[in-house]
């Protein structure tokens, strides 16, 4: 992948505030604590998307554009960082503001190219993210499970994870990533670019 210059774009509470559709839009999404600020900068070789001890901090969708320099004014595509949902369920957690500017974004944003679904290869499955990508299939929105912190995982390990992670949210383009080690990075980069291609 090209090196990318990043650039923050502004924080969303609200539909109207979304940047006006020009690139192709990848969002990241996943509980609090599954490391998605981290994949993010990892991604981007940056500090840019905040990485905080206390989960559930983002509150806000935050939209990073990727630019091929510093002086671009058209971005190659654009970050959008979605609240996590927290310890508890998405319907629980950010109840108020799922329909409000999320369930929006994901069902409505014309340039949305591809979704991120983060989940934690550490831990069983959750129902919480079984909720979201069962939203995305119905929304008939491209995504792709990424399974992170595989770092954590011995070779066995990592083996039972993807069973389980396949039993609980069937087998669509799931990767096992590592923002630490930089494993299956350039297989979601590949990811990314390919659907951003088809916007």
């Amino acid at each position: 992948m090209k090196t990318l210059h990043t650039k923050f774009l502004r924080s969303a509470t609200d539909a109207a505030h979304f940047p006006a559709p020009s690139a192709p839009e990848i969002a990241f999404l996943g509980r609090s604590n599954v490391g998605k600020s981290s994949l993010i900068n990892a991604l981007l070789g940056s500090k840019e998307a905040r990485v905080s001890s206390t989960p559930g901090r983002t509150r806000a969708i935050n939209f990073f554009a990727l630019l091929d320099s510093p002086q671009s004014q058209q971005a190659r595509m654009i970050f959008a960082d979605l609240p996590g949902y927290g310890y508890a369920k998405i319907s629980k957690s950010i109840s108020a503001e799922w329909p409000k500017f999320i369930e929006p974004y994901l069902r409505e944003r014309e340039t949305l190219a591809l979704c991120v679904c983060l989940v934690d290869s550490t831990i069983e499955p959750r129902a919480s993210d079984a909720q979201l990508i069962e939203f995305l299939r119905h929304a008939a929105r491209p995504f792709v499970i990424v399974a992170t912190k595989a770092d954590r995982l011995s070779g066995n390990g990592r083996a039972q994870a993807i069973r389980r992670m396949r039993a609980a949210f069937g087998d669509d383009g799931l990767l096992l990533v590592s923002a630490k080690t930089g494993a299956g990075m350039k297989e979601l980069w590949a990811a990314i670019a390919a659907a951003a291609a088809m916007t």
